[in-house]
């Protein structure tokens, strides 16, 4: 669900260099990843439910087409007001068919706001490796919310270091310009002024919807690998990421 956690003036399509302003990002997915919606919605009802949180505004910055911001809204009812942030025009289209009481969208970046509202909770779902200035983007999304959730792919394991063509991939398709493992996610949120308060995996690569047949070829040495080590599988197999749950 990316964001480029900047505004930029607008531009027409073919001089717009960001690709998620001029269409490009669109062109390579189609859906913006909505098929995905149900799954890291349930990761982030997970979290919330894990650590008994009941927020009653929630925000979410690069919602993309809105749809974990829509399952969530399901879920949690009525009496939760969820506002979703996107600078894509092409993705807030996607959006505002799931406009209703309680779930509005804006297509622009609240951090730029003088006084921007603040929630009681602020998600950033595959967001940060997308953006240019990562850590200037987490320095302003900190003043959003009491409570922050980051989702972060773990995209560098041995096995993505050594084909090389995954973390390719990514950076073509999907638009990855910065990669983690599970100690450097946590420690860029700490260098940013973040308190971590808890954490886990989840196995995208093996319960995503419409996975290649790579991935379905390794999910059984993975899901194996996993319950004996989750650590271990996650750095040497790849095909994770990360929860983060912060103040």
């Amino acid at each position: 669900m990316p964001n480029a956690g900047q505004r930029t003036q607008q531009a027409p399509k073919d001089m717009t260099p960001n690709p998620y302003q001029n269409g490009r990002y669109l062109k390579d997915n189609p859906t913006w990843h909505e098929e995905d919606s149900p799954w890291k919605a349930a990761q982030v009802l997970r979290m919330l439910e894990k650590n008994g949180l009941k927020p009653r505004t929630v925000t979410e910055v690069g919602c993309g087409a809105g749809g974990i911001l829509l399952r969530m809204s399901d879920r949690l009812g009525p009496g939760v007001k969820f506002t979703g942030y996107e600078i894509s025009p092409q993705a807030f289209r996607l959006c505002l068919p799931k406009t209703r009481p309680g779930l509005t969208f804006h297509q622009h970046d609240v951090m730029e706001e003088p006084r921007h509202p603040r929630f009681d909770l602020a998600m950033a779902i595959d967001v940060f490796e997308h953006v240019e200035d990562y850590y200037g983007f987490l320095r302003k999304f900190r003043g959003l919310a009491k409570h922050k959730l980051f989702h972060i792919p773990l995209d560098l394991s041995v096995q993505t270091l050594m084909r090389v063509s995954p973390i390719l991939d990514e950076r073509r398709r999907l638009g990855h310009l910065h990669y983690f493992t599970r100690e450097t996610a946590l420690e860029t949120l700490k260098d940013t002024g973040y308190q971590v308060i808890d954490s886990f995996y989840t196995a995208g690569q093996m319960q995503l919807p419409n996975l290649t047949w790579k991935a379905e070829l390794l999910k059984f040495p993975r899901g194996i690998l996993f319950s004996l080590s989750p650590h271990l599988a996650v750095r040497i197999l790849g095909g994770f990421s990360l929860m983060v749950l912060c103040e």
